[in-house]
């Protein structure tokens, strides 16, 4: 099975455990459990050779889905698929939830980002890989309820600094080797000839790897985290998200190590977190506490020896990534199944456990073996490894990482064995009902005994270990020692020997050593710091927003005006060869369109009433889209045509809410104001002005123009080369834009749920009698219009839907047109409420976007995204780029209609957006829903 085979399925798999969780509970997550336990045979099967698959994905910016296993993104794959299988069918009997859905979607689809961004071998795709991940661990965390909301906020925060970081690097890297490729990337000889490119980079990577790896002073995320319930826990801080961080650090140890600040980095913050933790963790009784903050003691473990560098530093990394995933995602189910059972995470509360359930507390004592490193456990032979290539180091980085990670051997002992002592001993513990506690316990036993077991087998990890030390460091398996769990009695076992005596002393003495850490060892905490950073920068965009938290448009125009009139400004200062004119060009046609144009100006300035400063401007639009029209741009003017009529029917809707005058303001008040916006708007539009003239008035067509003229036709077989660009060779961008449209539907329907419109006003001054109260005999004519005019233009959308290929048109126009005959037969209906469009806005919006991006996947099998296809079909030439525009022409028409509806229909709301109490919906009949809103009289005149 090929490694897009493998990232296929388990992408699949998201929806699919999902609709069959919501159908029968937790037990859908069995669903899970199987494929991710084939899909590790499958990769187990494979072996930890290298083998690379590619699918061009962007050409034209060198971006491909390419995927690469080696040693090292085996062993990652393998703990990801296998711990992540463990981990998911604890969940089956861990999760209560009836519709269970959205946990196992989450935690799948945790798992296949993981799996994503370890057989990654293009810069772009690990970093949206990474992102995802960071994005899955959010809404885990989110799905506590309110109690995880201020948690999972300050855990995004963090993790997305992480991120920006790793964009920098991302950007610095192919900036500087001019690849994308990441394989081709590390292996770029800048890295040893550039020393300000690979400390830069080794920085940036550090520090996006800290973030998730929780290193000081990142760490405070991890324990904030564990108000996520224990299956989270367990995947979060074993297989997944903290070792994406320490995937990344043993991804570029080879490339980053040029660099000299990259081993006196990652050992300094990595000892200093691996002590921070381990006494962070003595200090705790809750048992799930003082898991998390040993998760960071170790984190910083694996970070110190990263940094020395050397073979046996990797292989040890390598050893102790298997060792600790084991040992930590049991002691996180083993919790969630003691609080379960117990009710209780307390140590202090389970003392005599093993009396009342002697399996788990059995199972404990293995864990907590396992992870202070006592022989012949895994986590023992890791941590001799981990010893052994601190003493053997060179230089004072190796002296630092021995000294430091010596001392943390300590405090694990120590923090170990008060685990399990209170455990052992003691009175029994009451229990509760063991309701699906033997499948939880089956799971904990996994990965537990193959912790302890795999200590003495280790000969069996010996080649993939040494694989993926290779792989990391860029060498062959050969030049990587055997591992083995005795190889004789050295200094590391002498240092392990010591931590183990010291640490147990610790643990004894458990009261003095209570009663000297029952304090604040500092004077903040470290979610207190990232709290305020997240409250500082809520702060910071409030006070930035505020002075335009206003529906004034004055206030939202000033910064524009501005920035056009000093753009303007100097782009006419940096113009060198003026501004006159071209002899001839100007024609009597363009002086009477400017003169309508600026009587429009001049109307609209002068206007009483809003409705009259509409009407007004929408002279000015029509005689702009007659411009277009008169110097040839027909596309332009048909869009430019009918964005002017919609525009005026929503501007209309909105205006049937506000007061008909504008507001009064005093007479010298008014003056001064007046005569600061004329200022303003003079200099804006006259910079604006010299600026075009500047910058692109009266000269040739570009290169770029000459050749989409000269290429368009042959390339994609369309002659309309402005809907050629749109949708063949600039569809990214349009694609971009389809999404921005879809969302702006969606942001229209929650706005107007969440804020109250003001109600629509009666009309002044119109008599109750007068016939423009009744909207049947007002809207006579219009009606029967309608019932000839609305099937003609939807017709008509569609004919020029499919003819924008070659003539004037396309998706954006053809929605534009069919949405026109909607306002048509909105306006020629009685009632606001039978005028309502029936159509879902936001799925025929959202199906516009999925059109589009399936037609994007499609190019895939001609080796780009969203390249067109071709084909001809009894003699006619198809392309998918039409298909393209049909995603178009739903999304704008899914906009248009939302408008409508949101607008038009009083108190309706969007499918599945339920309006406020009180609000008029179409199935509630009201007084308003009876008539159209009257124009004022004064503007019927």
């Amino acid at each position: 099975m090929s490694l897009f085979c493998v990232l296929a399925a388990l992408w699949l798999l998201v929806p699919s455990v999902a609709v069959l969780a919501n159908r029968v509970g937790a037990r859908g997550g069995w669903l899970a459990v199987v494929v991710l336990t084939a899909l590790t045979s499958v990769v187990a099967a494979r072996g930890p050779g290298t083998r690379t698959e590619a699918v061009p994905w962007i050409p034209s910016l060198e971006i491909a889905l390419r995927l690469r296993v080696d040693g090292l993104g085996w062993l990652f794959a393998l703990l990801v698929l296998g711990v992540g299988a463990v981990v998911l069918a604890y969940s089956t009997s861990y999760v209560t939830e009836e519709r269970a859905g959205g946990f196992f979607a989450l935690m799948t689809a945790f798992a296949a980002a993981m799996l994503t961004l370890v057989l990654a071998d293009d810069l772009v795709v690990l970093f949206v890989a990474w992102e995802i991940t960071t994005l899955c661990s959010y809404l885990l965390i989110l799905r506590v309820g309110s109690a995880g909301r201020a948690p999972a906020a300050r855990t995004l925060l963090v993790t997305v600094a992480g991120g920006l970081a790793l964009l920098g690097a991302v950007c610095a890297i192919v900036v500087r080797t001019g690849t994308t490729q990441l394989s081709a990337a590390l292996a770029d000889p800048a890295w040893t000839q550039d020393p300000v490119f690979a400390g830069v980079v080794a920085v940036l990577v550090a520090v996006a790897a800290m973030t998730k790896a929780a290193q000081f002073p990142f760490h405070s995320w991890l324990p904030d985290a564990m108000v996520a319930p224990a299956p989270v826990s367990a995947y979060l801080h074993a297989a997944a998200m903290v070792k994406a961080g320490i995937y990344l650090l043993m991804r570029f140890a080879g490339a980053a190590s040029s660099s000299p600040l990259w081993p006196w980095l990652l050992v300094t913050v990595g000892v200093v977190t691996a002590l921070l933790g381990g006494v962070f963790a003595l200090q705790r009784s809750d048992l799930k506490e003082m898991l998390a903050y040993s998760t960071i003691s170790q984190l910083g473990l694996l970070v110190a020896v990263i940094g020395v560098g050397t073979a046996t530093a990797l292989l040890a990394a390598s050893a102790h990534v298997v060792a600790h995933a084991l040992f930590k995602s049991a002691g996180f189910m083993t919790v969630g199944l003691v609080e379960r059972r117990a009710g209780t995470r307390d140590l202090r509360e389970l003392r005599g456990l093993f009396r009342s359930m002697p399996w788990t507390a059995t199972m404990i004592a293995l864990i907590a073996l396992s992870m202070a490193g006592v022989p012949v456990t895994l986590g023992f032979v890791s941590k001799e490894y981990v010893l052994d290539a601190a003493l053997s180091g060179d230089g004072g980085a190796a002296l630092l990482a021995a000294v430091g990670l010596g001392a943390a051997a300590v405090l694990t002992v120590a923090y170990s064995a008060r685990m399990v002592f209170p455990v052992l001993f003691g009175s029994t513990t009451a229990l509760g009902p063991p309701g699906g506690a033997r499948t939880m316990a089956g799971a904990v036993t996994v990965t537990a005994l193959a912790g302890a077991l795999l200590g003495p087998a280790v000969s069996l990890l010996d080649g993939p270990l040494r694989s993926s030390a290779a792989a990391a460091l860029g060498v062959a398996p050969a030049a990587v020692p055997v591992i083995s769990v005795w190889h004789g009695v050295t200094p590391a076992l002498v240092v392990s020997a010591i931590a183990i005596a010291l640490g147990t002393v610790v643990a004894v003495a458990h009261r003095w050593v209570d009663r000297a850490l029952d304090r604040a060892l500092f004077p903040v905490t470290g979610v207190a710091v990232v709290e305020r950073l997240r409250s500082g920068v809520v702060d910071l965009g409030r006070a930035t927003g505020r002075p335009y938290r206003g529906d004034a448009p004055a206030r939202h125009l000033l910064v524009p005006l501005l920035l056009v009139a000093a753009g303007g400004g100097g782009a006419v200062a940096a113009q060198t060869g003026g501004l006159a004119a071209a002899p001839g060009t100007s024609r009597p046609w363009d002086v009477f369109l400017l003169l309508l144009t600026a009587g429009g100006i001049v109307a609209v300035l002068a206007a009483r009433t809003r409705l009259a400063a509409v009407v007004a401007s929408g002279v000015i639009g029509f005689a702009v889209a007659m411009w277009f029209y008169e110097l040839g741009a027909a596309d332009v003017a048909l869009t430019q045509l009918l964005v002017e009529v919609l525009t005026v029917a929503v501007i209309v809707l909105v205006l049937r809410r506000l007061p008909a005058p504008f507001a009064a303001r005093s007479a010298h008040r008014g003056r001064a104001r007046r005569a600061l916006r004329i200022v303003l708007a003079a200099g804006a539009g006259g910079a604006a002005t010299l600026a075009t003239l500047a910058l692109t008035g009266w000269r040739a067509p570009s290169p770029a123009a000459e050749w989409f003229l000269a290429e368009a036709e042959d390339r994609t077989g369309g002659t309309n080369v402005v809907n050629t660009i749109l949708v063949d060779f600039r569809a990214l961008d349009t694609f971009g834009e389809l999404v921005v449209l879809v969302l702006a539907a969606l942001v229209v329907a929650v706005l107007l749920d969440a804020r109250r419109p003001q109600p629509v006003r009666e009309a002044e001054g119109v008599a109750t009698a007068a016939p423009v109260r009744d909207p049947e005999a007002n809207a006579v004519f219009l009606a029967a219009a309608a019932k000839v005019l609305v099937p003609v233009l939807l017709v008509a959308s569609v004919l020029v839907l499919l003819r924008g290929h070659n003539a004037p048109g396309g998706g954006f126009i053809g929605a534009l047109l069919g949405a026109a005959a909607l306002v048509l037969a909105y306006l020629a209906a009685p009632s606001d409420s039978s005028g309502r469009v029936r159509l879902p806005f936001l799925l025929v919006a959202g199906a516009g976007a999925v059109v589009a991006a399936v037609v994007g996947l499609l190019g895939l099998a001609d080796g780009s995204f969203l390249r067109p296809l071709h084909m001809d079909v009894l003699g006619v030439h198809l392309t998918t780029a039409l298909v393209f525009d049909v995603g178009v022409y739903l999304a704008v028409l899914g906009v248009v209609v939302a408008a409508l509806n949101l607008l038009g229909t009083p108190g309706a709301g969007a499918p599945g957006i339920h309006p406020h109490p009180g609000r008029s919906t179409p199935g509630q009949h009201t007084e308003s829903d009876d008539r159209h809103d009257p124009m004022p009289e004064e503007a019927l005149r």
